[in-house]
């Protein structure tokens, strides 16, 4: 056998591992669900995070897709990794929460960790323009930015998650960063 043929695809040992723990956990094992949310539930708060923009919001997000994946898991028919059928999960409920709220609400909470009050004040400022600057995309570009840009997905995973052609996910995200750069010209 070669090396090349020995070498498993990234990610393909995290696919297994969830297979084998979603299996234990439709057999009853409450253990295989702890590991799995575990495994997940960071990921969940983050892209909820920062679909959302309110640490209050994506935590009941996450809650509520952590709390409701035990009987969710049914579901999941296996045509596609747990992770994909997961984050659409997440990125569903997001975007159900965006469009029943009147008016976006401006993303916050910025984590800039730099250097000099100055500085850091100029930068926390032109996070909060960002921040404010992806809240005003429409919640399908809002989402594309989240998975590839910040979450740093590839597009072929995007497109699974929200159940779109690659294509699509391509001319969301040159829409959306289009709509960013016009929209933050002068922080440039």
């Amino acid at each position: 056998m070669s090396p090349q043929s020995e070498r498993t695809e990234p990610g393909s040992l995290d696919a297994a591992a969830d297979e084998w723990l979603i299996g234990k956990i439709r057999r009853g094992d409450s253990d295989a669900y702890e590991e799995l949310v575990r495994r997940h539930r960071d990921r969940i708060y983050r892209i909820a995070l920062r679909m959302i923009g309110n640490p209050h919001d994506a935590d009941d997000i996450a809650q509520d897709v952590v709390l409701s994946l035990w009987t969710t898991l049914t579901g999941f028919s296996g045509n596609s990794r747990f992770t994909t059928w997961l984050y659409r999960v997440v990125v569903n409920r997001c975007i159900n929460l965006i469009e029943r709220r009147p008016e976006h609400e401006p993303l916050q909470n910025p984590d800039v960790p730099i250097a000099g009050a100055d500085a850091e004040a100029e930068a926390k400022q032109a996070a909060l323009a960002a921040l404010a600057a992806i809240g005003a995309l429409p919640p399908d570009q809002r989402a594309v930015v989240v998975l590839v840009d910040i979450e740093q997905m590839r597009y072929q995973e995007v497109a699974s998650i929200l159940n779109v052609t690659p294509a699509t996910v391509r001319g969301r995200l040159h829409r959306a960063r289009r709509h960013l750069l016009y929209s933050l010209r002068d922080w440039a």
